[in-house]
């Protein structure tokens, strides 16, 4: 099978939309851009050593990613302190995910435009 030549921009969003992605899996996101997991897995690994990123651990979730718990649940407590830290932590959830959907839109758009000039018919 021969190897795939990407550019470095599309390694670029690819690692940007994993570490922006929060519990995201490198078999996920590789699924989801069409490529190897071990291929995603090398240039975020490339990335964090460039970066000067720990990057001990292969398996770490990307940074950010932390799960918030109860994310989606009201504060049990009345103590407007714990009230604050959840809807930082909701609010610091949010904008993951609007970083990923914008990731994944720009990736979207450089694919079309890509597509629509291929189309020499």
């Amino acid at each position: 099978m021969a190897m795939k030549d990407y550019s470095d921009e599309f390694k670029a969003d690819a690692v940007a939309l994993y570490e922006s992605t929060p519990g995201a899996t490198y078999k996920s996101i590789a699924a989801d851009l069409g490529i190897n997991r071990n291929t995603l897995r090398n240039w975020v690994l490339r990335d964090r050593r460039r970066r000067g990123a720990a990057a001990s651990d292969p398996a770490a979730p990307p940074a950010g990613g932390k799960a918030v718990a109860g994310a989606g649940q009201e504060a049990s407590a009345t103590d407007p302190d714990e009230r604050i830290r959840q809807l930082e932590a909701r609010v610091r959830e949010l904008e993951a995910s609007e970083r990923k959907l914008a990731t994944e839109r720009d990736i979207l758009r450089k694919a079309a435009k890509y597509f629509a000039g291929e189309t020499n018919w």
